[in-house]
């Protein structure tokens, strides 16, 4: 630190060995014992709602108190937030489904929506008082958007558009760069036949309007027959009413992406309805190692990509940040709601998020 500036931004490796992380956590829990004091006195006494967790375990390990006010440090903004949004990234990270306890203390969630209250130097003063969503705010740093106030790096706070509201502004986030990703990775997708598979889901329903949104046209999977229209679907196939003859019917050639949900129990299908030189991106799978038909896909000249949010080039991310804004703001995307909860009810929207049963993005209300 420098001076009295609070910093947010400890930062240990997922990949690091204990003895580091061990170092790591004891020279931020010492910032944060600092933070305690300087973020109280710059509130005149005042501190803020959060939940956080100390130790990883199930949803009864979320704590909701006060802690201290956040200050932004150089080139960070601080956001008063009035959504988080929850990802089942989120509910694994304290359940230590990827990795151990990186920090002594994490409040959780990357995505965020609300305004701009406070810059640090380096930062843009004129942001001060505009909304912004938020992406990544725990993405190597210990303290998200569960929480009335968060830091971050400027980037990381996108100016929201009047039109564009905090639900989905707090819904953009993980899900939305990881479908533009997904989507826009090998270049543009206009004029071609994009499968997006599980086109119910977070990810891959916004997968389905990015790509329509970029010109293509869009084939979505689901587990059984089902009508409706989707956003951003020109056609629907169930997966278990033989989508390959489906899917081939309506790109006999094949599809030239596929944006895939469910690698290890798709890819069969996938192999047989990907065009030559198409491209494959998951962001999941059920199996960690799973199987798939080599030779098929090699004669395809088939390209996999296997896609992390919290690793993505900062370009890709800047890049997936302003293609989010400009579609939400042209009315091109949507992201339902399922629940909305109180920051005391927190553990219910986890067990929410966990339970699989829920259609549409769990939030958090953290008030105007």
């Amino acid at each position: 630190m420098t001076g009295d500036r609070v910093r947010f931004d400890a930062h240990v490796r997922m990949d690091a060995g204990p003895c580091y992380q061990q170092a790591a956590s004891a020279q931020f829990s010492g910032r944060f014992r600092r933070v305690r004091r300087l973020g109280a006195r710059s509130r005149q006494g005042r501190g803020v709602r959060a939940a956080w967790y100390d130790r990883q375990g199930p949803s009864s390990v979320l704590e909701v108190g006060e802690l201290p006010t956040p200050e932004p440090g150089e080139g960070e903004v601080r956001v008063r937030l009035t959504r988080s949004g929850i990802n089942p990234g989120d509910t694994k990270k304290r359940e230590a489904r990827f990795i151990g306890m990186a920090y002594p203390r994490v409040i959780p969630h990357s995505d965020g929506a609300g305004v701009i209250d406070a810059v640090g130097s380096g930062a843009d003063t004129a942001r001060v008082g505009r909304r912004a969503w938020v992406h990544g705010a725990q993405s190597y740093r210990p303290f998200g958007t569960a929480a009335e106030y968060v830091v971050v790096p400027e980037a990381l706070a996108v100016d929201l558009p009047d039109r564009v509201s905090d639900e989905l502004g707090a819904s953009l986030g993980i899900p939305g760069i990881t479908a533009h990703r997904a989507v826009f990775q090998d270049g543009s997708v206009a004029g071609l036949t994009v499968l997006v598979q599980g086109v119910r889901g977070g990810v891959s329903s916004l997968a389905a309007q990015l790509a329509t949104w970029g010109g293509a046209t869009v084939i979505g999977s689901v587990r059984h027959p089902s009508t409706g229209d989707l956003p951003g679907v020109a056609a629907l196939v169930a997966l278990d009413d033989d989508p390959a003859a489906a899917i081939r019917r309506i790109a006999p050639d094949g599809v030239a992406r596929i944006v895939e949900v469910a690698f290890d129990a798709n890819i069969d299908l996938d192999a047989a309805v990907i065009a030559n030189l198409g491209t494959i991106t998951a962001f999941a799978t059920g199996a960690d190692r799973p199987e798939f038909p080599f030779w098929p896909m090699l004669f395809q000249n088939t390209t996999i990509h296997l896609i992390g949010s919290d690793d993505f080039p900062p370009e890709a991310k800047a890049h997936a940040a302003a293609d989010l804004t400009a579609a939400a703001e042209a009315g091109a995307l949507s992201a339902p709601v399922a629940a909305v909860y109180p920051l005391d009810r927190i553990a219910e929207a986890h067990d929410a998020v966990d339970s699989g049963s829920v259609h549409g993005r769990v939030l958090l209300d953290l008030g105007a």
